[in-house]
C-alpha cells in the first residue's frame, strides 16, 4: 500500500487562544491511537473569520473547535445544527461530513458524561447553577435534556439568570428560575448537584472562589466545578470539608476532547490518556 503523507487536519479558532491546552490533549489522543491526525491552535480574529471558514473547506479539514468570540458568529456558516446548539445558541465543534458542516456543542456534553462516570445521575435531580454564561448555559440545557427535575441559575445579574431560565422552560421539561447570586448565598438543602459554571478560582486566581454558605452544602449533595485549573479549586475542598462528593473540571474538559475526538475520528477516545496529559499539562 502507498504511503500517505497527508494528516488528516482539525484545530481550534479563536482569539485569544494561545493558552487553549485542547491541542495536547487531542495530539496525544491521535498518537495513542495511532491516527494520522493534526490539531492546530490558530488564532482567528472577527475581521479574519470569514477566510478561515472557508479554510475549512479548502484544507479538507476534518472539523474545528471554536472559542471566542467565534462560537455565535459562526451559526450562519453551517448546514445543520445539534438540538443542544440550536437551544443553547452556540456551537463549539465543527464536524465536517460529506463537505456539509454540522454544529455541535460539546461543552455541556462534556459536563453531563463526567458526572456520569462518576456514577452521578441527572434523572429527576435538583440541580443549582453558578453562573450564566457561556458554559453555565450549556451545562443547564445538558442537564435539563438528560432528565434534570429542575434547574436554579443564580447569576449576579439577575436577568441573565431569568433570561437563561426561560430558554430552559420554552425547550426543555426541566423547571426553571432565575435569581440574583447575593454575598454569602445559601444553597436550598434539597439541592442534589451544585455547579460552579463561572470562571472564579481558575489559575492564576486560584485563591478565590465563589462567595457563598459554604456551611449549606451538605454530604448528601454532589458538587462540581467547571474550572479546571487548579484540578482541586478552593470551591471543591471546601465542599469535601462538608462531606459533598465532588467531581472536578478536569475531567469535563477531558470528555468534552474525547467527544470531539470520536466526531472528527470515528474512533473511540482514549480518555485515559487525554485525562493524564492534561494532569501533567496544568501541573507544569
Amino acid at each position: 500500500m502507498a504511503k500517505n503523507y497527508r494528516a488528516e487536519i482539525t484545530g481550534v479558532f479563536g482569539d485569544p487562544v494561545d493558552g487553549n491546552p485542547t491541542g495536547v490533549m487531542e495530539e496525544a489522543a491521535y498518537a495513542a491511537c495511532g491516527l494520522n491526525y493534526r490539531y492546530l491552535t490558530l488564532k482567528v480574529t472577527k475581521d479574519d473569520f470569514d477566510d478561515a471558514m472557508k479554510a475549512i473547506h479548502a484544507f479538507h479539514m476534518k472539523g474545528m473547535n471554536l472559542t471566542m468570540p467565534h462560537k455565535i458568529n459562526v451559526i450562519p456558516y453551517l448546514d445543520e445544527l445539534s438540538e443542544a446548539a440550536r437551544i443553547i445558541g452556540a456551537v463549539n465543534t465543527i464536524v465536517v461530513r460529506d463537505g456539509k458542516l454540522f454544529g455541535e456543542n460539546t461543552d455541556g456534553k462534556g459536563f453531563v458524561q463526567a458526572l456520569k462516570n462518576n456514577d452521578v445521575s441527572l434523572n429527576g435531580k435538583k440541580i443549582v447553577i453558578l453562573g450564566a454564561g457561556g458554559a453555565a448555559k450549556a451545562i443547564a440545557v445538558e442537564c435539563a435534556l438528560a432528565g434534570a427535575a429542575s434547574v436554579t441559575i443564580l447569576n449576579r445579574t439577575a436577568a441573565r439568570a431569568e433570561e437563561l431560565a426561560e430558554v430552559l422552560k420554552s425547550h426543555t421539561k426541566a423547571e426553571a428560575s432565575g435569581m440574583a447570586l447575593e454575598p454569602g448565598q445559601k444553597i436550598p438543602a434539597d439541592t442534589d448537584i451544585l455547579i460552579n459554571a463561572t470562571c472564579i478560582g481558575l489559575h492564576p486566581d486560584s485563591d478565590q472562589k465563589p462567595d457563598i454558605d459554604y456551611d449549606t452544602i451538605r454530604d448528601t449533595m454532589v458538587v462540581s466545578d467547571v474550572v479546571f485549573n487548579p484540578v482541586d479549586t478552593l470551591f471543591l475542598q471546601e465542599a469535601a470539608k462538608r462531606g459533598a462528593k465532588t467531581v472536578n473540571g478536569l475531567g469535563m474538559l477531558a470528555c468534552q476532547g474525547a467527544l470531539n475526538f470520536e466526531l472528527w475520528t470515528g474512533v473511540k477516545a482514549p480518555l485515559e490518556v487525554m485525562e493524564e496529559t492534561l494532569r501533567k499539562e496544568f501541573e507544569e
